[in-house]
């Protein structure tokens, strides 16, 4: 059996109610005023509501393009162990093994670091750990000792590699040998972000800070010009130098897109990390290792997180508030329908013959619009039908006469 095909196209597209406004009716009737206008001002907190939030959305926004940075302390270890020293021996030295190291005095020393957990930190909000290789741009171990005795290299780099097979690590390990105590200087190159820059001694007088990003120098710059007031009254893109900034511009006046050309000869590379460790190995390692916290600057992730769930609704919380105003939306359409029906009943018990007659009137002009009636050379459709006699020829055309027959003879017998 053929089954009916059913535009599902039509059906998916049918038109949702969306409208929640309570008709002006209801909204008017006094007995349903206070509840009226308690429903209005929920509507006006809403719009209000749906207004902050859309802007708030495009702040977070705005500001994830900039990726926020916060600073965090970076905690470095030092330690160190040894090996077949005479203190672990007893003593006596055993037969040296040149191959595989194996009674040779030797010892390890190791750098590691991690970062330290914000104070008042949730749980919720807490996200892996960087490794310590990742933080590091450079890395540098001197060992202070005698080349002619120690044929080793006394200086160890560690570059940090690009690209997939450069794995992340903990802490590096420098191992050498030898039974004499040895003093090593560690010198690390930070991995800030953004990349921060040392200020040159006539500017850092001059912003009062020592180091900052790039863009951080500018800004700092820029308000020092406005607090000043340096900007040329007629052309705002002019500034002019006070006496501290003479010896930096070089000039009385320079264009505002010369700053940041001006302020990279005064920017260089920042201080490194300088620590400095001794380990005698005649002697067993300290049980704890020596600590050292300095400052790093990184991207916030915790607070792109947050950022990124503001921006981000949850398909949940979007479904359940769909759900609420399709809910809505019914109701405000159920009391609409409810009015219209209890004004169709009042209008009829006010005077029954007016609104059948007005009804009959209303339903007639909606019949001859569904037949399409309309002007034609002075007639409508249905006086052109008249025009013909296939119209009295209709199976109902009798019935109607008598009908109306014996209408007007009762309405004669009445009389």
């Amino acid at each position: 059996m053929a089954v009916p095909h059913i535009d599902g196209h039509k059906a998916a597209k049918k038109r949702k109610i969306t409208d929640r406004n309570i008709p002006n009716a209801v909204l008017q009737n006094p007995e349903f005023l206070e509840d009226s206008k308690m429903y209005q001002s929920l509507q006006d907190m809403e719009r209000k509501l749906d207004w902050t939030m859309t802007r708030k959305k495009v702040e977070v926004q705005d500001a994830l393009s900039r990726i926020p940075t916060t600073t965090r302390t970076l905690r470095i270890f030092l330690s160190h162990t040894v090996s077949g020293q005479a203190w672990q021996t007893g003593g006596e030295q055993p037969a040296a093994n040149f191959d595989t190291g194996e009674g040779i005095p030797a010892w390890s020393f190791k750098v590691e670091g991690r970062l330290l957990e914000p104070p008042n930190q949730r749980s919720r909000d807490k996200t892996p750990q960087r490794k310590f290789s990742t933080m590091v741009k450079r890395m540098v171990v001197e060992i202070e000792r005698d080349p002619a005795l120690y044929p080793e290299s006394n200086i160890v780099e560690w570059p940090r590699a690009t690209g997939q097979h450069n794995p992340s690590l903990d802490g590096f390990t420098v191992r050498r040998s030898g039974d004499q105590a040895t003093k090593l200087r560690v010198i690390i190159f930070l991995d800030h972000f953004p990349e921060q820059y040392r200020l040159s001694t006539e500017l850092s007088q001059v912003l009062g800070i020592k180091e900052d990003s790039r863009l951080g120098v500018v800004q700092t710059l820029w308000n020092y010009i406005k607090l000043q007031n340096l900007q040329d009254k007629a052309d705002r893109r002019m500034i002019h130098a006070d006496e501290k900034l003479r010896m930096i511009f070089g000039a009385e006046t320079i264009a505002f897109q010369q700053i940041p050309e001006l302020v990279n000869r005064h920017l260089t590379a920042p201080e490194p990390v300088v620590l400095h460790y001794t380990l005698n190995p005649s002697v067993p390692p300290p049980e704890k290792p020596s600590a050292w916290d300095v400052e790093i600057k990184m991207e916030d992730s915790t607070l792109k997180n947050r950022m990124t769930t503001v921006v981000q609704a949850s398909k949940e919380s979007t479904a359940t508030l769909m759900k609420l105003d399709e809910e809505i939306a019914l109701l405000a359409q159920s009391l609409h329908n409810s009015q219209l029906k209890q004004t169709f009943l009042q209008s009829f018990a006010d005077d029954p013959a007016k609104f059948i007659q007005t009804w009959l009137e209303s339903q007639s002009r909606d019949l001859e619009s569904i037949l399409g009636s309309g002007p034609s050379e002075g007639m409508t459709v249905r006086q052109e039908e008249l025009r013909r006699s296939e119209f009295f020829q209709l199976p109902w055309v009798e019935e109607a006469v008598a009908i109306q027959e014996g209408l007007r003879l009762a309405a004669r017998g009445m009389q």
